[in-house]
């Protein structure tokens, strides 16, 4: 029996002293660091998106890596707000996520994305270094959504008088200042343009004027859309315009806020001149233009214009702004936001006749396709809507 007990008890003390020879730490191998994303759908408001990094397993040191976002067909700054720092796990942690903000608005768009990407990792080694982030649109392509947010111009200046406005009021066009243009027009209304133009994509809802470009086949078209002319109604010489619009978007969208002289059935284009208020090419939804066109016949004609862009990637599509003419005797001035951002004098036409002191008239349209656009294509979301608040002269 004695022998037996010596043996357990030799048994029992090599047992302790192997115990005492290992690490009070399990020493584990670092672990693997991989990130997933997904989508969300977008909302009015602001949004928080959350990629999740996981550990391939628990560590007992802290693990740390570093992350930013990317742009894809996402913007930064318009569609999400740019995150990035360090992501720290503590000991025996093993998910955390990354918060990223959406930026709300109410804007039809296609999906979009953007992306997070790992780096720098510390006690660990990175397995996925990167996942996408899908934003989902979610206003419908029936949805009327009228911004609420923009700049204005006031009712009234000193020393002006409101000579003829349209605020856009009731539940209908007033006729009395409108009349709409129909069809395809010749060579695509001398542009190569898509739509056919009807009365009825045009409607006045709320106090706005809503011109709507629709992707549908229509007497051997496959786009409508509308065009308004003040052409024996309402013509305009010298003093201040405003327009305050909300402008549509997309590879083929060509929405204008324009003016032509009324001899133009006399004298014909462009020798009756021409006066862009405001252009957009939808594939440059930043951007506007102002210009004039002029000149003795079609080939020879003439232009001058400029450019204005808004900052920080916003869009015209997204809130109000206001393009005005400031129209004097020999000297025509573009505005938006009431900035001058070009100047036209009758020294710059050279040789050629000055039609910019005759009476104009106002044309609004939203033109698909064309010369200067370029066709629609997959990207491109209909229906799409210019919604102009007012029009305003003074003089």
């Amino acid at each position: 029996m004695k022998k037996y007990l010596v043996l357990l008890f030799l048994i029992s003390f090599l047992a302790c002293d192997l115990n005492n020879e290992l690490p009070e730490d399990n020493i584990l191998q670092a672990p693997k660091i991989s990130v997933t994303g997904g989508s969300i759908v977008e909302g009015d408001e602001n949004l928080i998106f959350n990629f999740q990094v996981e550990l391939s397993w628990a560590y007992n040191q802290i693990v740390s890596v570093d992350y930013q976002t990317v742009a894809e067909t996402a913007q930064e700054g318009v569609d999400y707000l740019a995150a990035a720092g360090t992501l720290v796990f503590s000991a025996g942690e093993t998910v955390k996520d990354i918060p990223v903000e959406i930026v709300g608005e109410n804007i039809l768009e296609v999906e979009e994305s953007f992306k997070i990407e790992l780096s720098n990792p510390v006690n660990g080694g990175l397995l996925i270094f990167a996942a996408q982030g899908f934003i989902e649109n979610d206003d419908g392509a029936g949805d009327l959504v009228i911004p609420t947010t923009g700049y204005s111009t006031p009712a009234s200046y000193d020393g002006m008088e409101l000579m003829w406005s349209d605020e856009f009021d009731g539940d209908a066009l007033n006729m009395d200042n409108w009349k709409f243009e129909i069809g395809r027009g010749n060579n695509g209304w001398g542009n190569n343009e898509l739509q056919y133009y009807r009365e009825e994509n045009t409607t006045v809802e709320d106090g706005f004027l809503v011109i709507e470009a629709k992707e549908e086949n229509y007497n051997g078209a496959d786009y409508t859309s509308s065009r308004l002319i003040t052409q024996g109604k309402q013509s305009l010489r010298f003093g201040r315009i405003d327009i305050r619009a909300a402008l549509p978007e997309g590879q083929g969208l060509w929405p204008a806020l324009w003016m032509l002289g009324t001899k133009i059935n006399a004298v014909g284009w462009p020798a009756c001149g021409e006066i862009d208020i405001m252009e957009l090419v939808g594939n440059q939804p930043d951007r506007v233009h102002g210009t004039v066109h002029y000149g003795n016949n079609p080939s020879t004609r003439q232009l001058d214009g400029a450019s204005r862009a808004l900052s920080s990637g916003a869009k015209f599509s997204e809130e109000f702004h206001v393009f005005s003419l400031i129209w004097e005797n020999d000297k025509i001035q573009w505005l938006m936001d009431d900035v001058v951002y070009h100047e036209f004098t009758r020294e710059e036409v050279g040789g050629f006749p000055y039609p910019f002191n005759d009476n104009f008239f106002v044309i609004f349209n939203v033109a698909v396709g064309g010369d200067w656009p370029g066709s629609p294509n997959s990207s491109t979301v209909f229906p799409q809507r210019m919604i102009v608040d007012y029009i305003r002269y003074f003089r």
